[in-house]
């Protein structure tokens, strides 16, 4: 039976590549994305779920100005190194990309990652210390945000489809989730329920929606303005569902612990603490200063972290709801007598940030991030202003995904 040809997207550029061309190549290298890299002759092509070493049949959905993006259709020669997934949804679902990597071996890959990243673009050549790795390997997550489409087309439906994770490589295709074997065993316990709470629902949904799944002591949250508990190194926090909060409790300890010691190791009297949240590392870091300062552009977080020291009798802990202008405005302290510690979203710091911190001029900074790359571009205006890195950290807050947690610690010089 003939095949008919597969629908051209519009806008899709056939060249080098016509649509889902397929060709077969060998996996040269992974990015930091999790995407397997091959080459056809010069030519840059990414292909998700593969090991270095494999040759596989992939086929082209996306040709962009240097290089193309393919979806795996067949593996090959598989690695010697790739391990049956645990999830039966793997290769399909965009959520985890090393499933069929054993854990010493995602963390190996990680570390050689990072390394390249902050040597590469962030000229630093600081000792990389052995990652701290995820004391839970499964069933970690405490937060996911499964969704759902509607299509306009849809009327008089009984359910609403797939409810679950995009797949990979796709905007708009969703695979249907029964339970996810990285978030936590109270979630999967209750979203059985809240799924089929949904589907009852169905034709109240005129357009698609994302569903928040947070567990808070147990208990599963889904309302984004509720209240949620978590617990680390002996203080208590709280904080609105729908707030930022790092999502693997099992590695807290020795994450917050980390940092703690490096800012202790400072012996500076001031700890500045800025973009704080709702206070994780001002209040768990409160006992080794005179003086810590929370400094926070969103006053609903800032009144977090207030509630947060108070009910863990933190009296050290002083919190400033600032503008993104002037953050360092109110402060009495000298940089040359305080730590900062910065960790800002996955794009790194603006440069009307990293202006005003250069201007304060903190004796010490530690740099956390959830993008190594953004990091690493925004090193080189540390170096610019007589700072050096003394060491960097990996903390493996996602296993079984491409995400690392990097931490550089800096020094005036």
């Amino acid at each position: 039976m003939i095949q008919p040809a597969p629908q051209v997207p519009r806008g899709f550029k056939n060249q080098p590549y016509e649509y889902h061309h397929i060709l077969e190549v060998e996996i040269t290298s992974i990015s930091n994305q999790g995407m397997g890299i091959a080459r056809d002759n010069d030519w840059v092509i990414f292909v998700p779920f593969c090991l270095t070493g494999e040759i596989v049949r992939a086929k082209i959905y996306r040709n962009d100005k240097n290089c193309s993006y393919a979806d795996l259709v067949e593996i090959i020669t598989p690695s010697p190194k790739r391990i049956e997934p645990k999830c039966p949804i793997f290769g399909k679902c965009g959520g985890c990309q090393y499933q069929s990597l054993s854990y010493e071996d995602q963390i190996k890959l990680k570390e050689d990652q990072l390394s390249d990243t902050l040597s590469r673009i962030g000229n630093c050549q600081a000792p990389l210390n052995p990652s701290i790795q995820s004391p839970k390997l499964w069933n970690y997550r405490s937060k996911i945000t499964p969704h759902f489409n509607v299509s306009k087309k849809e009327k008089n439906r009984s359910d609403l489809g797939p409810m679950g994770f995009n797949q990979q490589n796709s905007r708009h295709n969703i695979i249907d989730m029964r339970d996810c074997v990285i978030a936590s065993e109270a979630i999967n316990e209750a979203w059985p329920t809240i799924k089929a709470d949904y589907h009852s629902r169905a034709k109240e949904f005129k357009k698609g929606s994302t569903i928040l799944l947070r567990d808070s002591e147990g208990s599963v949250i889904t309302h984004g303005r509720q209240p949620v508990t978590e617990h680390v190194l002996g203080y208590t926090f709280n904080f609105l569902a729908q707030d930022f909060f790092q999502n693997n409790p099992s590695i807290l300890n020795d994450f917050v612990g980390y940092v703690s010691q490096k800012a202790k190791e400072t012996k500076l009297p001031y700890l500045i603490d800025a973009y704080c949240g709702s206070g994780l590392f001002g209040i768990c870091l409160s006992e080794h200063f005179e003086q810590v300062h929370g400094i926070e552009v969103s006053a609903s977080s800032a009144d977090w972290a207030r509630h947060n020291a108070r009910l863990n009798d933190v009296e050290n802990y002083q919190v400033m709801a600032a503008s993104a202008e002037e953050l360092f405005k109110d402060l009495t302290i000298t940089g040359e007598q305080s730590c900062v510690i910065i960790d800002p979203p996955r794009k790194g710091c603006s440069t009307e940030f990293l202006n005003q911190l250069m201007s304060f001029k903190p004796q010490s900074v530690i740099y956390i991030s959830c993008n190594p790359s953004t990091q690493a571009r925004d090193l080189n205006t540390f170096w610019e202003h007589g700072y050096q890195a003394t060491e960097a950290q990996g903390i493996d807050l996602f296993p079984h995904t491409k995400h690392l947690e990097s931490v550089v610690v800096l020094s005036l010089v």
